[in-house]
């Protein structure tokens, strides 16, 4: 079933979560284990994320240094065709622009479709680790606009090649993201809610936001889309913080501000277990007041982590 027909035919709010792919050479354990401890709450969806290919450099022993390209967590596809034969739950793997070529996009969207898989959620993606500029590839999309458009033309059963016949149409459900802050690469909210837009008015179905730790913040960024025509249905999604240190790495990484009353509780842990549980208890504030207020889904970061994620869930619903 597709995200959109999901939130469409709910009468309230809806649980999804997100998870990683297990690096590379380990195996799905560990994957399973966190649907199996969340799989109870019922979530009508599972977001499955993907990772470009990563650029190391290595020295030799005779002092030379060598570069190699790897991608640390692949399988996306194969991992969300198996989830959702598994379990039965609809899966919504990430497209990226970086790193990706066309031609890969559309091998990797057929692959989807063959699979059953009818969700994707479309990312430009980071850029190269170090690199302050996102570069797309030579032969890829540089923003999640043209990503959309790929898949919109596909549904119209338009391919990279003009010259084939009997083209079947790949029907996804589009979901973009969409960042309460804004964007650290825009100037200006106005001029990131505009991109946003073009999104939605290309084809997008709905959209996921960034984490997010104050409330009003995301009702704010709803009602600014609304104000501009953007009438999609806007998932929250909601980060557990469950490290003392992420006190001051998910502002830099995410450019997103912590209200003074969190960051006020977090500075006093003195370990990791104590900036869990003040994390947990600030995201079920926030999810309580979600739901109260009649989001259309619930979409919580996991990053591999959902012990806290079940006692969040089900204090919020």
């Amino acid at each position: 079933m597709k995200v959109i027909d999901i939130i469409n035919k709910a009468k309230s709010t809806v649980f999804s979560f997100e998870l990683l792919p297990p690096l590379k050479g380990n195996d799905t354990s560990r994957l399973y284990r966190t649907i199996d401890s969340l799989v109870d709450f019922d979530p009508k969806y599972i977001n499955i994320t993907t990772h470009r290919d990563e650029v190391e450099f290595k020295e030799l022993q005779d002092g030379s240094i060598v570069k190699r390209t790897v991608r640390k967590r692949p399988g996306t596809v194969a991992i969300a065709a198996a989830i959702q034969h598994k379990y039965g739950i609809p899966v919504v793997p990430h497209i990226l622009c970086g790193g990706f070529s066309k031609s890969e996009t559309e091998h990797v969207l057929i692959d989807l479709n063959v699979l059953g898989v009818e969700n994707v959620l479309a990312l430009r993606g980071d850029g190269v680790k170090n690199q302050h500029v996102f570069l797309p590839d030579p032969n890829g999309h540089a923003n999640a606009n043209e990503l959309v458009t790929q898949i919109k033309d596909l549904q119209k059963g338009k391919y990279l090649e003009s010259d084939l016949k009997n083209n079947t149409p790949l029907d996804f459900c589009i979901g973009v993201a969409g960042y309460p802050e804004k964007h650290f690469e825009s100037p200006n909210k106005e001029l990131d809610l505009s991109f946003l837009k073009q999104k939605v008015d290309t084809g997008a179905d709905y959209i996921v936001t960034q984490m997010f730790f104050n409330n009003k913040v995301y009702y704010d960024f709803v009602e600014k889309c609304r104000e501009i025509g953007i009438t999609v249905p806007i998932i929250p999604g909601i980060k557990p913080i469950n490290l003392k240190n992420q006190l001051t790495v998910l502002p830099k990484l995410f450019s997103i501000d912590l209200p003074f009353e969190l960051a006020s509780e977090l500075a006093k842990c003195k370990n990791n277990e104590e900036a869990r549980r003040v994390g947990t208890e600030w995201a079920i504030l926030q999810s309580k007041d979600l739901v109260a207020n009649n989001a259309p889904s619930l979409h919580i970061y996991t990053y591999g982590i959902s012990d806290n994620v079940g006692e969040i869930v089900k204090a919020a619903f």
